[in-house]
């Protein structure tokens, strides 16, 4: 980012901060009117904005800290929590300001249309409504510290059977355990880790599978946790590829040969793992005579870079082989896999980690990533093929998870009768 697009990012990090502040600030003002002491509502006042004011101060000075830098330390991850913690409840707190102040400027109009003669008088904020807006944002501020202390940990089990017509007979009711988006880098307890690798394993599926981001930036970070990870085994093999945030791209390095000795590395982490890197390629797993093709790319996501290559991967397949595909961004099933000319029944990706932020229910089911990507979590199908979309083991940027929780992921195949 250059000079100029720095300075316009923080001045509308700043503005907006500002404008938020001071829209709850009025919700503020209007319960403190319930103290008779007028000393005690001036300290109110003053307090808020030395809280509020040097929070927006320390979210201004960390961006320019991470623009000068580009260091992604403990202190700038701290700042991004408190940041959407603060965002997110002064929002829903405002909802109901805003329809307040529609309902108090449309009572103002009418009346003064009515009667011109009283001038345009403004009704004063009611009270119930501003105890209102402050009882219902403290849900997502709580569900943030939640989503911070214990969310993040939360590993659920999505199971899927899906049915296919020209699925080998042997691998009718075949079962394979994905995970995606590890983010080791992000984890400071191996105890939490441990949580969701048990549950993976546990599941005994035939294949594992993992879909990308090892690490956030560096091949070091998996170090302290080969010994957990490589303990996932199958029968039928442990396979993976590579995420977006595996090559390095996002931070500084000293030389082009330090990101490059890093990737080398970072290559080896997966045979200490015991994983098989996947890389634009295709492998046959076997069983009683018969097989289906594991395929697997390199990155390839709009807006996240396109390294890998299908057609090589697909070139060491049949037509007719019954193919899966690992690919870590979702975005490369709609753009070059789903209309393919030659299929793939089963894509399998991460990536989108449900923005860790949102509300899956029987009834409701949104995240502000649907509005990046159309399929960014559980099962997609379109003309017979499919997409799966992992919500992530780990977390990046938001240390914690809201709503959208960490996820092992077991697909079961099944042949159509």
């Amino acid at each position: 980012m250059n000079l100029l697009g720095a300075a316009i990012f923080l001045l509308a990090i700043l503005l907006f901060s500002t404008f938020l502040n001071w829209y709850v600030f009025q919700a503020v003002k209007t319960v403190a009117l319930t103290l008779e002491s007028e000393k005690t509502r001036q300290w109110i006042n003053v307090a808020y904005w030395m809280v509020f004011g040097g929070i927006s101060v320390w979210y201004i000075w960390t961006f320019v800290k991470i623009s000068l830098t580009g260091e992604f330390s403990f202190s700038t991850q701290t700042m991004l929590n408190v940041f959407l913690t603060v965002v997110v409840t002064q929002l829903v707190c405002i909802v109901f300001l805003f329809a307040e102040d529609i309902a108090r400027n449309t009572q103002a109009l009418l009346a003064y249309l009515w009667n011109t003669s009283n001038g345009f008088i403004l009704p004063s904020r009611k009270i119930w409504v501003s105890v209102l807006a402050f009882v219902i944002s403290a849900i997502p501020f709580f569900g943030f510290v939640y989503g911070m202390a214990f969310g993040k940990h939360n590993f659920k089990l999505h199971k899927e059977i899906i049915y296919f017509e020209d699925l080998p007979e042997a691998f009718d009711g075949f079962t394979i355990t994905q995970i995606s988006d590890i983010h080791v880098g992000s984890f400071k307890d191996p105890k939490h880790i441990q949580k969701g690798i048990d549950l993976a394993i546990a599941q005994k599926s035939d294949l594992f599978v993992f879909t990308g981001d090892l690490v956030n930036h560096k091949a070091d970070e998996i170090e302290p946790y080969l010994t957990q990870f490589s303990s996932i085994k199958a029968p039928y093999g442990q396979f993976s590829i590579i995420g977006n945030h595996d090559y390095g791209d996002y931070i500084a390095w000293p030389s082009k040969e330090a990101k490059d000795e890093n990737f080398r590395n970072f290559k080896k982490q997966h045979e200490k793992l015991g994983y098989r890197l996947l890389l634009d390629e295709s492998i046959k797993i076997e069983k009683d005579g018969q097989y289906i093709q594991l395929l697997g790319v390199e990155n390839w996501g709009v807006g996240f870079g396109a390294r890998g290559d299908l057609e090589k991967a697909i070139k060491q397949t049949a037509y007719d082989d019954f193919k899966i595909l690992l690919s870590h961004d979702p975005s490369h099933w709609d753009a070059e896999v789903k209309n393919n000319p030659n299929p793939i029944h089963l894509t399998l990706s991460g990536h989108t980690h449900g923005m860790q932020f949102g509300i899956e229910t029987p009834i409701i089911r949104w995240s502000p990533v649907q509005y990046r990507y159309p399929n960014w979590a559980g099962l997609a199908e379109e003309n017979n093929k499919y997409l799966y979309v992992n919500r992530g083991f780990g977390f990046h940027a938001f240390s914690g998870r809201v709503g959208i929780w960490p996820e092992i992921t077991v697909i079961e195949l099944r042949k159509k009768k």
